[in-house]
């Protein structure tokens, strides 16, 4: 078949006899033979570019031996030009706020620096029942052991993928700005069973004595071992830029930081609003907090809220906090949802600087805040995970 547009979730769009056929491996534009690898009743299914006709000027020989059809999962863009991928991931974000929000936006999505590969510095293996450690399949529970995985930051890929883990059912790995490592195993059902530290130049691990390094934004900052930060050592400069300037706070301002994590942005924020100002971050995980705490503990303007980011805890919250005059979110990927963003467009921030992993998410919440009268008044995107289907924006969100 003659393969047709990009679509959300690293795979391109096809027709065959009425059929749509979501293809991996493969590029808008191409000819290929489609492998049918998942075949559903509700007029589509799935498929693996397993031979290439008529190729797309942005195919290249993919780097990584393990990537390709019936093979690792880990990756969606092997087989694409980097240059390509970027055009691929703006065409996605431009998709989904037109189908999603019934917005026209034009879009470029900024490489990072660094190139494509050995950009991942945290990452969770897989491990099969012999305890040869892995990725999984497409879509699939089966493990394809790894030797290496090049996208992976080559002293967290070699501390996991050099050795068994008997008994594990996965393996966490981070590497700090300061080349620690650090591991923690998983076993069957998710739940951690140890954390080890392996530090520059030693050769036997050691019990972790203390939380990981990370520096952003002209601070250094602290996170639990293999705790949430960003993967792409450049993304978190990068998106904290992105969030200063969409921000423009000014001295006095109150700001609301949610799903804060361990204070990267309401850290970057508070220096700006100043000591009369306030920046009060909230996050449901403990040790994150824990986190934030220490890292903002110069910060005398900044302050730490433990809970859950809903609908009535924000109501709540709002009600003791009074109007926020500038809103800052990065939602997991499944977005802040309908219900928080009607809330937080109720607040009435003169700006909702909106992070989003997911561009479908991000597009949903665009059209709930625009239905509760704020507009999407710009939009940066940035490619903090090459050779994948995922791209990061920054949106700043205005009342109309």
């Amino acid at each position: 078949m003659t393969v047709g547009p990009v679509a959300h979730g690293g795979h391109c769009v096809a027709r065959h006899e009425g059929r749509v056929v979501f293809v991996r491996h493969t590029l808008p534009g191409e000819r290929v033979v489609v492998e049918v690898t998942e075949n559903r009743q509700k007029g589509f299914c799935r498929g693996d570019a397993v031979e290439v006709l008529e190729p797309a000027p942005d195919r290249v020989e993919r780097p990584c031996p393990y990537s390709g059809p019936g093979r690792c999962g880990g990756c969606d863009w092997q087989h694409v030009s980097h240059a390509g991928q970027l055009g691929l991931k703006a065409d996605v974000v431009r998709e989904q706020l037109s189908r999603l929000a019934g917005l026209d936006v034009d879009v470029t999505v900024e490489a990072l620096p660094g190139g494509p590969l050995r950009w991942r510095s945290r990452a969770r293996f897989a491990v099969d029942r012999t305890g040869s450690p892995g990725l999984r399949r497409h879509r699939s529970h089966d493990v394809v052991p790894l030797d290496d995985c090049p996208i992976t930051a080559e002293p967290a890929a070699q501390a996991v993928l050099a050795r068994r883990w008997l008994d594990a059912g996965a393996v966490d790995v981070a590497l700090d700005s300061a080349g620690v490592v650090t591991t923690t195993t998983l076993d069957r059902r998710g739940r951690p069973l140890e954390t080890q530290v392996l530090r520059p130049g030693a050769e036997v691990p050691e019990e972790p004595a203390g939380r990981a390094q990370r520096t952003a934004g002209g601070r250094d900052w602290e996170v639990e071992g293999t705790g949430f930060w960003q993967v792409h050592p450049a993304a978190a400069d990068a998106l904290v830029g992105a969030v200063l300037g969409f921000a423009a706070v000014q001295p006095g301002e109150t700001v609301l930081d949610l799903y804060a994590g361990a204070g990267l942005f309401g850290g970057a924020l508070a220096p700006g609003v100043g000591a009369a100002g306030r920046v009060v971050c909230v996050e449901s995980d403990a040790a994150a907090c824990a986190a934030a705490d220490a890292n903002l503990a110069d910060l005398p303007q900044a302050e730490v809220w433990q809970g859950d980011v809903d609908a009535a805890g924000l109501t709540e919250l709002l009600g003791d906090l009074g109007r926020p005059d500038v809103v800052v979110l990065d939602p997991p990927r499944a977005g802040a949802g309908q219900d928080v963003s009607r809330v937080l467009a109720g607040a009435g921030a003169r700006a909702v600087v909106y992070v989003a992993c997911d561009p479908a998410s991000l597009a949903r919440d665009v059209a709930a805040f625009g239905q509760a009268g704020y507009r999407l008044a710009d939009l940066r995107a940035f490619d903090c995970f090459p050779m994948t289907a995922h791209v990061e924006c920054v949106a700043l969100l205005v009342r109309a």
